[in-house]
């Protein structure tokens, strides 16, 4: 187990963690940081736990957002992969369609060459 002093509103705070994770939370903390000094700006020193409750509330509200929009993703992503299945099918069949064509015009330009190679014979 490892230990990382963070800053809150200007106290600092050692708080353990797992070895490796040291910057990650470092991180969390100044995203917090910046919140909880940006809240004492607008309402004033109204108490640590005040504050970084309407922090905490800010970053959960953050969450919620970033969980919505990755819902939408999700969707998107979802019909988008529909879409492509589609016209994967679609491509597959038109595919199989002209390689129908190809093979009776094959067929018929043979018939036409045995009828024109027979006419040939018989002139």
């Amino acid at each position: 187990m490892s230990k990382v002093t963070i800053s809150l509103n200007g106290r600092a705070f050692t708080i353990g963690c797992e070895e490796g994770q040291q910057a990650y939370l470092r991180e969390l903390a100044t995203h917090l940081d910046g919140h909880v000094r940006e809240l004492s700006e607008r309402v004033g020193q109204i108490g640590d736990v005040r504050l970084l409750l309407m922090a905490a509330l800010i970053v959960g509200d953050e969450l919620r957002e970033a969980q919505g929009r990755i819902e939408a993703l999700e969707d998107t992503l979802t019909e988008t992969r529909g879409r492509l299945s589609q016209a994967e099918a679609r491509r597959r069949a038109d595919r199989a369609r002209a390689a129908e064509a190809i093979n009776a015009a094959a067929v018929r330009l043979e018939a036409l060459a045995s009828q024109s190679s027979s006419d040939e014979e018989d002139a």
